[in-house]
């Protein structure tokens, strides 16, 4: 599997307090038909720290199953506790899934040796391809390139990385230190495009759960050189990127596809609902950019 393009953070739907299956069955089916390229279930998108384990197991198996193998999925597979990241990585390697995602562990702060050692006892324990996801604004740590570059060179099964510090210039460290064949999905939509100018493959998209025919063409224009339509859609999805995160994310998104009649709006405490003048800001936006 290639995890390159476009992938969509998914959101968990939910419905009376448990995960609506059929809603994300159906959401699943349509972000393959609008041509995204990839699915990453059990991200921060999809709530993965709110949801139990077996809702955890639950959502990636629905998402394996459901895909057939037609895209790669990415299954989100992270935890502050290495014992638990490697549990989660063993039931997504059983089930099916092609990949799995990796938070640095989060609140611990633990130090790059401690961070070089998590990635190195994941791949002892449960050897998949592995993409790692620094996220310091949630995590309270940095993966550092240099520490990146070590773990590219000695753990193999790290693939890459989802990097979503919004740093052009980290990321073109991480690309200079561990070279053109290491993975770089951008993990802010805003930089999407900047990222792939500088030798990044893509994204792991939080917009893409709304836009997902867009988000994917604009990596296929990149790809296919056609830079000012890769320019002309980056614009047109800037202010549906802001829109994402006028609260705490999923909680735009999650309305934004209530909206969309793709699912119930739900999210679970402690994120509670959008305030109302940004329920209607969101609103005025998805219409603008024909989304409603």
């Amino acid at each position: 599997m290639q995890f390159t393009g476009a992938s969509t953070a998914l959101v968990t739907p939910m419905r009376d307090g448990t995960v609506d299956e059929n809603a994300f069955r159906a959401f699943i089916e349509w972000q393959i038909e609008q041509g995204i390229d990839g699915l990453v279930p059990c991200g921060t998108t999809g709530e993965s720290s709110t949801l139990t384990l077996e809702e955890h197991q639950k959502a990636i198996r629905i998402c394996v199953e459901q895909n057939k193998g037609r895209v790669p999925v990415i299954a989100g597979a992270g935890s502050n506790s290495t014992d638990e990241a490697i549990e989660l990585t063993r039931f997504a390697k059983k089930i099916g899934a092609d990949a799995v995602l990796h938070i640095t562990p989060y609140y611990n702060k633990p130090s790059q040796e401690g961070l070089y050692q998590h990635f190195k006892a994941l791949a002892a324990a449960a050897p998949m391809p592995i993409i790692a996801y620094n996220v310091p604004g949630r995590t309270g740590v940095n993966l550092l390139p240099e520490t990146l570059a070590r773990i590219s060179r000695d753990v193999p099964e790290v693939v890459g990385v989802k990097e979503a510090t919004a740093n052009l210039s980290q990321i073109s460290n991480i690309i200079e230190y561990c070279g053109p064949k290491f993975l770089i999905l951008s993990g802010d939509d805003f930089t999407v495009l900047p990222t792939l100018s500088i030798g990044g493959h893509g994204v792991i998209s939080v917009v893409s759960n709304v836009a997902p025919a867009k988000m994917s063409a604009l990596c296929r224009a990149f790809r296919q050189n056609d830079l000012a339509l890769a320019r002309r859609i980056h614009y047109e999805l800037e202010p549906v990127n802001r829109s994402m995160f006028l609260e705490s994310n999923p909680g735009p998104v999650k309305a934004a596809l209530a909206l969309m009649k793709k699912m119930e709006a739900e999210i679970r405490l402690p994120l509670v609902p959008l305030l109302p003048e940004n329920q209607k800001k969101l609103k005025n936006t998805l219409l603008a950019a024909g989304l409603l």
